[in-house]
């Protein structure tokens, strides 16, 4: 357990400041950015009476994963509310504004409120002698929002992990497990069997899973049996079909659902299927009053910045999405390339022209062989601006196996590469901007957009 560092003190804001100066402040007080575990955090939490509050008073849907859970708890989110339930939401990163981590029917919690929660959290964590991380003060924060607010449902994003992540201090009422693959191996460990046991951790007693893949970790498995969890699993509990073949507005498809009970035929939502049929088993399955117009009405509202995020600026296609591992990948090529098909036929001559940038400890060499299957004109490359990025010269070395280096071009950040990749291009060619959370923010941030 980490008590206060009376040595180097660290002066606190207060209730008066601004966001800035308290994200700042957060940054500084804990001796390292990513701690799991959770013996600092419960004593905070109980202090505050957080874990009783979710306890007595909400319905808690709890979302890891490896991908997809931006997606998935976006969309459990926004059928929530269009039944009627006054519904929270709490994810992360963020990609531009911090605000977008903690939501309320829909709208970023403004700032004035989460200073007023960071200033309770803090004198909490005084008087109990602790350091909290920047993670753990930031979602303790949102948790405090959502019991103030009354909130009917929190839907909550597992940070990393799941077993000894901070948002593992509620015990949710259903829990989602997206997918498991290689990623964060420092954590979490370098085996799908290790990295599902911290997923599974997630688990209660007599709970209740949506499993959202086929191959599943004997030690999820394991975990099912010795909690006498019921367990939803995609392609045995519930499927999805794509069932269009037109290569128009991909958002005005149609699609199918087919769970035990029932088969939906719905709008095509502009996010994954695969997380979308997740989310809606997740709701099916739990006691909520749910009925097929509140998950159709979802359907054609519901959208995430960053998750397959296409728009139309400076008279050119972009398309926003976060993929930063060779599983997001495969989620996202198969529908671009049906994106690009559909937009080559309306812009015959488009080019495809790519913003990439990564974090140092991601699989960048695999990533970088799945994307060059793209038609890609052009690559501007920078380094996120972040401890963990790849610097440019990382980046090159990778991407010179790959591709050759007149097809890049690299600028000294990722505001510049949005600049640039608007030169290089065309009026109504295309840009894919991906890598990373941290790429999408700063290129977002070059171009001057904070939100929908």
């Amino acid at each position: 357990m980490t008590t206060v560092d009376t040595q180097k003190p660290v002066e606190a804001p207060n209730q008066n400041s601004s966001l800035s100066q308290w994200l700042i402040y957060m940054q500084q007080i804990h001796v390292s950015a990513i701690d799991m575990g959770l013996s600092r955090v419960i004593p905070v939490a109980e202090h505050l009476n957080l874990l009783q509050s979710a306890k007595d008073n909400a319905y808690v849907f709890m979302v890891a994963g490896t991908n997809g859970k931006g997606s998935t708890t976006a969309v459990i989110a926004e059928i929530c509310q269009q039944a009627g339930y006054k519904t929270a939401l709490y994810q992360s990163p963020h990609l531009v504004d911090f605000n977008e981590r903690v939501r309320i029917n829909g709208q970023a919690v403004g700032d004035d409120k989460l200073v007023q929660a960071f200033y309770q959290i803090e004198q909490a964590r005084i008087a109990c002698e602790l350091t909290l991380s920047f993670f753990e003060m930031t979602t303790l924060a949102a948790m405090l929002i959502f019991a103030e607010a009354d909130c009917d449902v929190w839907v909550l994003e597992v940070g990393l992990g799941g077993r000894l992540d901070v948002v593992n201090i509620i015990d949710a009422d259903m829990c989602v497990i997206t997918n498991i693959a290689i990623d964060h191996v420092d954590w979490l460990g370098d085996t799908r069997e290790q990295i599902g046991y911290e997923k599974a951790g997630i688990l209660r007693q007599d709970s209740t899973l949506i499993y959202g893949e086929a191959d599943m970790p004997n030690s999820v498995r394991q975990k099912i049996t010795e909690l006498n969890v019921t367990c939803y699993q995609t392609g045995q509990d519930f499927i999805y079909c794509d069932s269009s073949d037109d290569l128009g507005d991909i958002s005005s498809l149609d699609w199918q659902y087919s769970g035990a009970a029932l088969t939906l035929q719905l709008p095509k939502p502009s996010l994954s299927l695969v997380n979308t049929s997740n989310a809606i088993s997740a709701v099916l399955a739990s006691p909520l009053n749910i009925a097929e117009k509140h998950i159709i009405s979802a359907m054609q509202q519901v959208k995430l910045m960053g998750r397959f995020d296409a728009r139309q600026l400076a008279d050119r296609q972009w398309l926003f999405d976060v993929a930063h591992n060779e599983q997001g990948m495969a989620f996202l090529l198969p529908q671009f390339e049906q994106f690009w098909q559909a937009y080559l036929t309306k812009h015959p001559t488009a080019k495809l022209y790519i913003i990439f940038s990564m974090l140092a400890d991601k699989p960048i060499d695999a990533v970088v062989s799945q994307l060059i299957s793209l038609p890609i004109k052009r690559w501007v490359v920078a380094a996120i601006d972040h401890s963990r990025a790849a610097s440019l010269d990382e980046l090159m070395d990778i991407l010179a196996k790959h591709i050759q280096v007149d097809d890049i071009v690299t600028t000294p950040n990722l505001t510049v590469a949005a600049r640039q990749a608007i030169a290089q291009s065309q009026e109504n060619d295309m840009i894919l901007v991906c890598g990373s959370f941290h790429t999408i923010g700063e290129v977002l941030t070059g171009l001057s957009i904070s939100t929908f």
